[in-house]
């Protein structure tokens, strides 16, 4: 079994898509959909920068996603392998999600990438810039970063984001409480801890504000049947209801992204191989869960190209 994976926010770089671009009409055809939906040349700003306009969550959330889908794309219609006949799953990492969902019909581009760019809006907006913040522990396991964040909130809010793999978890929450969990990280068996440089306390329940925005925007949305099954950021487990799943996109905004667990309930259901389109950050991550997984990233055309090759 085969699942195809979609990278989250910390992806992005000047450049992103501009040799897929300058090689297929696919991933133009992506790329101009995006902007017109958008009403904003995104990939102008992929190409060209400025960096921190590409940073700007709700410039890069939807960015990400359209490059993603690109790849996917370009994968499809010049290498002729589709999701449908080679994958048996897709997951995405926090926006990822979104991207996974258009890449296996919930969702339109032009819709997910409106959806995304209010998405981006309404976290940034729900908390005022300096009272948020994200660290990353390295050499930490889910356990110890519930620990940690218990004795460092000391009131205020501090909790696990992101239990990307069994070696690097994500603390979100007000500053100060995060700061104190970075100073605490060796009283907890912790290698490292690191302040990550991002605008608000992302998968935290500051972020109440931008869920009631989301539960707005996917009231009028609907997202339609899926061609292959959704693994939920915050349940690990698959999804084909598109009316669970909008819930749980609602959720997913408070709630910690469970990466880790996805990928083990992934193997656990017979996924073998792992295949990141658009990026490299899942790849290890699942590597790191699981070595005995097998894992690909695509994001030339000659990753694509070869790829492609095997799959005959």
């Amino acid at each position: 079994m085969r699942a195809f994976l979609f990278p989250g926010q910390g992806s992005q770089k000047i450049g992103m898509g501009s040799a897929l671009a300058a090689a297929s009409p696919a991933a133009r055809e992506v790329f101009g959909e995006v902007d017109e939906a958008l009403s904003q040349k995104l990939s102008v700003i992929m190409r060209e920068g400025p960096e921190d306009q590409l940073t700007l969550t709700e410039n890069a959330q939807p960015a990400i996603m359209a490059n993603a889908i690109a790849t996917l794309r370009v994968l499809e219609r010049h290498f002729g392998v589709a999701l449908t006949g080679h994958g048996d799953c897709v997951a995405g990492h926090s926006l990822g999600e979104y991207s996974a969902l258009c890449a296996v019909g919930a969702f339109s581009l032009a819709d997910t990438a409106r959806l995304l760019k209010l998405r981006g809006e309404a976290m940034q907006a729900a908390v005022p810039v300096g009272e948020g913040a994200m660290a990353v522990l390295l050499g930490a396991d889910c356990d110890q970063a519930k620990a940690l964040a218990q004795a460092a909130a000391q009131g205020e809010v501090c909790e696990v984001a992101n239990d990307n793999d069994p070696t690097q978890v994500v603390l979100s929450g007000h500053a100060g409480a995060i700061e104190r969990a970075v100073a605490l990280v060796k009283d907890f068996g912790i290698k490292r801890g690191m302040i990550l440089n991002v605008s608000a306390p992302f998968h935290s329940s500051l972020m109440a504000p931008a869920a009631v925005r989301m539960a707005e925007a996917l009231a009028q949305i609907s997202p339609a049947a899926f061609t292959l099954p959704v693994y939920a950021n915050v349940t690990a487990a698959a999804v084909a209801d598109p009316e669970i799943e909008r819930a749980l996109l609602i959720e997913q905004v408070t709630g910690r992204v469970r990466w880790r667990e996805s990928v083990l309930a992934m193997r656990a259901d017979g996924v073998e191989s792992f295949v990141e389109l658009g990026g490299k950050v899942l790849g290890p991550m699942v590597s790191r869960t699981d070595g005995a997984a097998q894992v690909t990233s695509l994001v030339t055309i000659q990753d694509l190209e070869a790829f492609a090759k095997e799959m005959v």
